[in-house]
């Protein structure tokens, strides 16, 4: 490890320093969504003192004052110091992705990581030692019921399906681009929320469809295209795979599967983010991240062929097989 450090690194440990820092810059944007910092910051018509934001938002003078300093080092949040006095305003980035009326905005998936993922992260340990999920210890509900404990209730069902749309609308439009889909007619998008996928075939006079219930046990319907969107990740591969058959089975000859999903390099080296969505599936699921050979071999398994994999250069990469 030493010989891919710089000097200054092995003098002093900047980076270290930095990644054991990283939970706290998550939680004070967390926190701050969580009190309505940005959605404030974007209402005003001027910059605002600290004094003003607590009182508006109920919080402490200087507890805010404090978050509000720490998202302007990390260029969230714009300041000016007038005659002593700090006034904040809300930059672009937090404008787009942080304020909840934003059509790109994230705030869901914010909400999401910070009541549910962060939790799960407090016995990483756990899971490490154990090789098995954290949502018993977590959330006092069985670790073989996942989703029993993703939906454990209508509050948390929602905020899922809130974290599936704001991922999708920033990624949803280079997954359902990165191939030619014009000649598949009937789609159907099997467990996930893909407003952009139903977008974009709806302006090609095509059908889509959204399949609930238990896919793995429950019939799928015919169609020329199946949508998998951070579906496989969650599952071991013998679930997979049985799923995957399924879909063969009832796919229309000349149709196909498209697989969102984020995608490891083969040589292990990253992307940073996709091994920790690894680690997340860990703590949370019974599935993993994997490299592009691993769905090859799966989609061949189950008796696909042609597999292309495009990756986007964002979170998640596109798959698609035909039959």
């Amino acid at each position: 490890m030493a010989e891919h450090l710089s000097q200054s690194e092995l003098d002093y440990p900047f980076k270290l320093l930095e990644y054991f820092n990283g939970f706290r810059i998550s939680k004070a944007i967390f926190s701050a969504c969580e009190l309505g910092v940005f959605d404030l910051l974007l209402q005003s018509q001027k910059p605002m003192s600290a004094v003003e934001v607590a009182q508006k938002l109920g919080t402490s003078e200087d507890g805010i004052e404090r978050l509000l300093d720490v998202l302007v080092a990390i260029e969230i949040v714009d300041v000016e110091v007038v005659q002593g006095t700090a006034f904040y305003s809300s930059t672009d980035v937090a404008n787009l992705y942080l304020a909840k009326t934003s059509p790109k905005s994230l705030h869901d998936l914010i909400i999401y990581n910070s009541q549910t993922i962060y939790p799960l992260w407090n016995n990483l340990v756990d899971a490490v030692r154990e090789g098995k999920n954290q949502n018993e210890k977590t959330f006092g509900l069985p670790s073989e019921e996942i989703f029993s404990a993703i939906y454990r209730s209508e509050e948390e069902m929602l905020k899922f399906m809130g974290l599936m749309n704001s991922t999708w609308v920033i990624d949803g439009h280079d997954i359902v681009t990165a191939f030619d889909l014009s000649s598949f007619k009937t789609v159907i998008d099997l467990g996930a929320v893909v407003q952009t996928a139903q977008r974009h075939f709806a302006q090609q006079d095509d059908t889509i469809c959204f399949q609930e219930g238990d896919f793995f046990e429950g019939e799928i319907p015919p169609a020329d295209l199946y949508i998998l969107a951070r579906i496989i990740h969650d599952w071991k591969e013998d679930k997979n795979l049985k799923l995957l058959k399924k879909i063969h089975t009832a796919c229309h000859p000349g149709g196909g599967v498209l697989i969102a999903e984020a995608l490891l390099f083969e040589n292990r080296r990253g992307p940073t983010m996709v091994q920790m969505f690894s680690l997340n599936m860990l703590v949370q699921t019974e599935g993993k991240e994997h490299p592009p050979s691993h769905y090859t071999r799966l989609l061949t398994d189950a008796g696909f062929r042609d597999v292309q994999v495009c990756r986007t250069g964002k979170s998640y990469d596109a798959i698609l097989a035909l039959k």
